[in-house]
Parts: structure tokens; C-alpha cells; sequence
């Protein structure tokens, strides 16, 4: 399975984001998918360190972290084998590198040590 991010980029304060992560070789009824971000503060590089954001599960229902609730919406389009993360609202402290992830099994939660696949990130920058 090969995940590759895209879409991210500067903007300001309020501005919208929308991260893609395209999906190789993937069977839709048998990953759960998620995003996560790597907090700029910490040095670490490991994907231990990384934060979910949210998941979506082989059944389409879907979890958020409490900081983006309501400001971000994770989506999948099976026929395109794409995952979506529509950023709005956002803040500076979202500023962070941000990686899509594969689990195989049917419920994720969003501890990044549980993803078996991993992009390699997309960079994403907020400006008061």
C-alpha cells in the first residue's frame, strides 16, 4: 500500500486547506484511514510522536480530535482512491506537517502507533 499526500501549503489566519492523500493499492472494505500531523515544537521525527487529527472507518462513520472538531472534515472517494482532509478555520497553531495513515481493520482509532502505512507528508503553514 503506497499513500501519498498532497495540498498543503501557506495561508493565513481563517483561510481553508484541502490535503489530499492518494491510495495505491488499496481494497476500500479492508483499511481504515486517518490523518495525523507532527507538532513543529517537538523534535522527534517518529511517527509515534504524531497526533490524530481524525479517522475514517471501512463503514464511512468517522472520529475527530476535540481541536478540530467542527473546523475539519475527513472524507474518502472510493472510485478516485483518495482521502480528503477539508481544513477550515484554521489557526496558527495548526501549522504542522500532516500524514495520512492505513490500518488494516475495520475500526481505527487515533493513535498513530496502531497504522501500519504512511505517507511521506505534506507541509502546512498558518500566518496570523
Amino acid at each position: 500500500l503506497l499513500l501519498v499526500e498532497s495540498g498543503g501549503g501557506s495561508v493565513q489566519a481563517g483561510g481553508s486547506l484541502r490535503l489530499r492523500c492518494a491510495i495505491f493499492g488499496y481494497a476500500y472494505d479492508s483499511y481504515c484511514l486517518g490523518w495525523f500531523y507532527a507538532d513543529p515544537r517537538k523534535e522527534s521525527e517518529s511517527f509515534e510522536e504524531r497526533e490524530g487529527i481524525a479517522i475514517i472507518n471501512t463503514d464511512g462513520s468517522t472520529n475527530y480530535a476535540d481541536s478540530v472538531k467542527g473546523r475539519f472534515t475527513i472524507s474518502l472517494d472510493n472510485a478516485k482512491n483518495t482521502l480528503y482532509l477539508q481544513m477550515n478555520s484554521l489557526k496558527p497553531e495548526d501549522t504542522a506537517k500532516y500524514y495520512c495513515a492505513a490500518l488494516v481493520r475495520p475500526v481505527c482509532g487515533l493513535e498513530p502507533n496502531e497504522y501500519n502505512y504512511w505517507g511521506q507528508g505534506t507541509q502546512v503553514t498558518v500566518s496570523s
